[in-house]
């Protein structure tokens, strides 16, 4: 269903069932799935690749180009995956060169003023909170929580089945499965609700909280206290994922509380 007084340019690629509100602006090289709605007042620019059954708040802008002075005009994506919501005024930028895209995942919620710059790369069933802005090329994994107002710095990669405070500055990777809070930003320990609430057993829990006091309680350093993971625990996939996360952050994780 579309609204006469929205403007829909007609090269845009909508499925039958949109619901397109009043006062909507739809630009021509976008693609909307079934049974999304697009509600009063936003706008969807070139560039925009919005899945099936979202929900899209009023003055929430998709595919602005990129606030990024090396972006050219190159023709890039953003891209919203299927059940995933956006609230009043999320901006989601396209990508740069450096990607090509910038992509939200499926089951995702997006609250109010959030921003999502240049090629950001947040997975599935990820909760980023009110006022929560993400600088270029962060990369925010499965079932992330972020508190509202944080700000992530660019190049900064986020982990599964976090839990970042609300008004965190987070300038360092976060490894998953992990609370971070404190000012400076810190690890406060295994997200343990969190997980028990996806299904982790509390063996598994337990698994994932002995890899973490050898890295952040053992007065090792960081590569030691990994060797020290591979050689002494037994090898699980939250233990190797831990592992991977560590060593290929670019720009390392965040502190201990207590170190």
């Amino acid at each position: 269903m579309k609204q006469p007084l929205a403007y829909i340019n007609p090269a845009a690629k909508i499925a039958s069932n949109v619901v397109i509100d009043p006062f909507v602006t739809i630009d021509a090289n976008v693609e909307i799935g079934e049974g999304t709605r697009i509600l009063s007042g936003a706008t969807i620019l070139d560039g925009a690749r919005i899945g099936k059954n979202c929900t899209i708040f009023p003055n929430a802008v998709i595919g602005a180009v990129p606030q990024d002075l090396k972006f050219v005009g190159e023709e890039t994506l953003a891209i919203i995956g299927d059940n995933t919501i956006l609230r009043e005024c999320v901006t989601v930028n396209r990508g740069t060169a450096a990607k090509g895209k910038t992509v939200v995942g499926s089951n995702c919620l997006i609250m109010a003023y959030s921003h999502v710059a240049h090629d950001c790369v947040i997975g599935d069933h990820v909760i980023i909170s009110n006022a929560t802005q993400l600088a270029g090329e962060v990369q925010v994994d499965n079932y992330a929580v972020i508190g509202g107002g944080a700000l992530v710095h660019q190049f900064c990669h986020l982990g599964a089945h976090i839990m970042v405070q609300g008004g965190a500055l987070i300038n360092k990777d976060i490894p998953p499965f992990v609370k971070a809070a404190r000012d400076p930003i810190a690890y406060t320990g295994v997200n343990s609700v969190g997980l028990r609430r996806r299904g982790f057993s509390s063996e598994t829990i337990r698994e994932i909280q002995e890899v973490y006091r050898y890295i952040y309680m053992s007065n090792l350093n960081v590569s030691d206290a990994l060797d020290r993971v591979e050689a002494e625990l037994p090898a699980t996939k939250e233990r190797d994922e831990i592992i991977q996360f560590i060593r290929n952050a670019k720009r390392g994780i965040l502190r201990g509380y207590f170190s």
